[in-house]
């Protein structure tokens, strides 16, 4: 690929960097929020749309990696550069324990084992009061400093968020662009015929499971590092359907589509929803229209669009 294919990214990765110099502490949040939900959605994608595998609990690996960080440095006062890398170890290890027990499963099986295993964490996070503190969450926490750079300030953290996205979506992208994604939309696509050529079908989507859970956990630590305080309902279904509906409606199997179903979806639910009142009714109405119209997600739709209109070229 030549240079001129990422010359696109680099002006738009500039053109991002720029931005809290034009808007406002607000609209700088709120990028800070589609970056996380960006990465998060990116993360889900792995198995929904290279992997063909529904998961309803991926919010368990933003959750988990958020109370972990938040209960060490609470309970322990321990620092960020020990609390984070723990949380994404041990959030990536109960992602490959999940991933090996639902992975026995296939099609709507796999999904409810997912959906199964995140309500029982959701369960702990609400019950359990003594580890997490129940429905009043955990609080007074803070942003690390990582190098002297202070992400208490929201500009600082926006290039923070800014930097760990195109950091993540670089490295899925490898991935997916790989051999080894290469077998992985072979088992979405051709599972017996993957498996008759020698190629260990379910090892291939447990390290998938495994690499999402990874990217779901860094997500979890941003995300408590953007809000410095956690409750059980960042768990919940409801949590999971919304990545879940940001890759459907950007596109699945693209690397484009969770990230502009992420600002899709942020945007109606936090900026929309300040100026119409039943904002959940308006996002039912885009996504049956992108359903329709797109079926296959706003990003392959598009592209369908530039294709039937500019005969392919760019």
């Amino acid at each position: 690929m030549s240079i001129k294919n990422y010359l696109p990214y680099l002006f738009l990765i500039i053109a991002l960097t720029l931005l809290p110099f034009f808007f406002g502490e607000y609209y700088v949040n709120l990028g800070s929020q589609i970056m996380i939900a960006a990465i998060f959605a990116a993360s889900l994608n792995l198995l929904v749309g290279y992997g063909g595998l529904t998961s309803l609990g991926h919010a368990t690996y933003l959750g988990l990696s958020a109370y972990t960080s938040a209960w060490l440095y609470q309970n322990y006062g321990m620092n960020h550069a020990l609390s984070a890398p723990i949380a994404i170890i041990f959030t990536t290890f109960v992602g490959a324990i999940f991933g090996w027990i639902s992975l026995r499963a296939s099609g709507l099986s796999f999904l409810m084992l997912t959906l199964a295993l995140s309500q029982i964490i959701w369960g702990i996070g609400y019950r359990w009061v003594g580890l997490t503190n129940g429905d009043n969450g955990i609080s007074g926490l803070t942003r690390p400093s990582p190098f002297g750079f202070d992400l208490e300030d929201s500009t600082n953290f926006y290039w923070f968020c800014l930097i760990t996205t195109v950091i993540s979506l670089f490295f899925i992208a490898l991935v997916v662009n790989s051999p080894f994604g290469a077998s992985l939309r072979g088992t979405r696509d051709q599972e017996k015929r993957m498996s008759a050529l020698g190629f260990n079908v379910w090892g291939i989507r447990w390290v998938t499971f495994v690499m999402a859970s990874f990217f779901g956990a860094i997500s979890g630590l941003l995300y408590i590092y953007l809000n410095k305080y956690i409750h059980p309902s960042v768990m919940s279904i409801t949590s999971s359907a919304e990545a879940l509906l940001c890759v459907i409606a950007g596109g699945a199997g693209t690397l484009a589509g969770p990230v502009i179903g992420s600002i899709l979806i942020v945007l109606l639910k936090n900026y929309v929803s300040g100026f119409v009142e039943r904002w959940n009714m308006l996002l039912g109405f885009i996504f049956v229209f992108i359903v329709i119209f797109m079926p296959a997600g706003l990003v392959p739709g598009f592209d369908q669009i530039k294709k039937r209109w500019f005969g392919g070229k760019s």
